[in-house]
């Protein structure tokens, strides 16, 4: 049976393959994302349960969970409006 995609799903797949490579780049085994739509805020964890020891603010709006010195989680906040560079 064959399945006409749209443009939409195929802007979706082509979204996810991005990000999925993105991903990769991170070494992480596994990745797990919220977005809290509401709050405008973006959480990765590398790890579960997170249990973090430590945070650290990167910047005004990201948020660094370690657990010694291993990064376990991200948090972003006004993840919608980020652009995609980080200054050091």
């Amino acid at each position: 049976m064959a399945t006409t995609l749209t443009q939409e799903t195929g802007n979706f797949v082509a979204n996810c393959l991005t990000m999925a490579n993105d991903i990769m780049k991170l070494h992480a085994r596994k990745t797990w994302i919220d977005y809290d739509e509401e709050t405008d805020v973006l959480y990765m964890s590398f790890r579960k349960p997170q249990r973090a020891n430590n945070t650290i603010e990167f910047d005004e709006d990201i948020l660094l969970r370690k657990d010694g010195n291993e990064i376990v989680g991200i948090t972003i906040m006004n993840a919608s409006t980020r652009k995609s560079t980080v200054e050091l």
